[in-house]
């Protein structure tokens, strides 16, 4: 291919935006084959099909950290290609929908089957999420023999490690911990930590236990032990920030809320990564739940925009060591883009948290994707 030949699509938009190149004005990005061949302000040519957003925001693929992509084999579980692909998501990865005994089939059916780039927190439980009620029979399920060895054989394709010691997980939080700790510093791989958001376990007893790289998610909830206390963020929250922790939104169904976002925003505490926590419950919601909304949400409670799309594209990228093939508009780079529009065009509109508070502001609608230079959602185009 030369630069002479004509691109296979063009696509422009009132605003091209890449936290990592600092485009964000007017322009158009342009697709050969699978990959990014230009993206600016003086981006044009012919091309075998044009889409033009006078309208729009024209991003990266979003990048949800924590969803709940599969095809059967999980309580949570969502077919990617048919909820998230078309939401804008192009890549998600898994929060533990599979463990090491299922993990084989959720290779087979959702990350080798799916368009959408799937990547995969394994469940500390060999059962994964495949009961209906619990993942863990007793504490026999927490396998870290076969949790490492499942990491083992899934190469880079299992991120890391999804623990989640909520109430619901009926047996003895700390052991579970522990050993996800162990599984963790077997395998070199980081954890995705649900905290325990009950009194019975303070959250200043469990961040000490997390290691730099280590991510721990909904950590935007309203509950007991949470993030923000009497309306501050707090000192053990802040500590492992410095020594590397990382913080995600997960929203879901219970863990964002106006209040805790809003009084961790203005002391600058900013989410390292905002994620959707999308899954079954979520189908047919309305306004229909996904990371786009996620995003409109945490501008809303005052985060830069700039700052919060950075955080669904490049830096959760980033942190699946995707960067140099996802995340931004750069030449060569692997063609997922999303396009975004406001609803409504003029004025804002109600937001609504996991409790019911509301805030005004723009909702951000899925518009376009593009996945692998491939149209996912056509509206029409101009075919030159």
């Amino acid at each position: 291919m030369t630069d002479s030949t004509p691109y296979d699509l063009l696509i422009g938009a009132a605003r091209v935006r890449c936290a990592a190149t600092g485009l964000d004005g007017p322009g158009a990005v342009a697709v050969r084959g699978e990959r990014i061949a230009a993206a600016g302000p003086a981006v044009n040519g012919p091309a075998r099909t044009r889409l033009d957003f006078p309208g729009g925001l024209l991003l990266p693929g979003l990048v949800d950290l924590h969803a709940h992509p599969a095809r059967g084999g999980s309580r949570y579980g969502i077919d990617p290609d048919e909820h998230l692909l078309p939401r804008g998501v192009t890549t998600v990865l898994s929060q533990g929908d599979a463990g090491a005994g299922n993990w084989p089939a959720y290779r087979d059916r959702v990350i080798g089957a799916a368009r959408t780039r799937v990547r995969l927190a394994i469940h500390l439980s060999r059962r994964g999420e495949s009961d209906p009620d619990c993942p863990y029979g007793s504490l026999d399920d927490a396998d870290v023999a076969a949790c490492a060895a499942a990491i083992e054989d899934g190469g880079e394709l299992i991120w890391g490690i999804a623990v989640n010691t909520g109430a619901s997980i009926g047996i003895d939080p700390r052991a579970v911990l522990d050993r996800a700790l162990q599984a963790a510093e077997r395998t070199g791989r980081p954890l995705l930590f649900g905290t325990r958001m009950q009194s019975d376990w303070p959250l200043d007893e469990q961040l000490p236990l997390l290691r730099a790289g280590d991510v721990v998610t909904y950590c935007f909830n309203p509950l007991a032990e949470g993030v923000v206390r009497g309306g501050r963020v707090r000192e053990c929250v802040r500590e492992a920030r410095r020594r590397g922790v990382l913080f995600d939104v997960g929203h879901g169904m219970i863990s964002f809320s106006f209040p805790v976002a809003e009084a961790a925003l203005g002391e600058g505490f900013w989410p390292d990564t905002i994620s959707s926590d999308q899954y079954r419950r979520h189908v047919g919601s309305r306004p229909q739940h996904d990371l786009a909304l996620t995003v409109s949400k945490v501008i809303a409670a005052g985060m830069p925009e700039a700052e919060a799309f950075r955080r669904a594209t490049l830096r959760p990228a980033e942190l699946l060591g995707l960067d140099g093939e996802i995340g931004a508009l750069r030449p060569g780079m692997c063609a997922d883009l999303t396009v975004l529009e406001r609803s409504p065009v003029d004025g804002a509109e109600t937001l609504r948290d996991a409790g019911g508070v509301e805030r005004s502001g723009t909702r951000w609608v899925p518009r376009l994707t593009v996945r692998a230079g491939r149209v996912v959602a056509d509206p029409a185009p101009e075919r030159l």
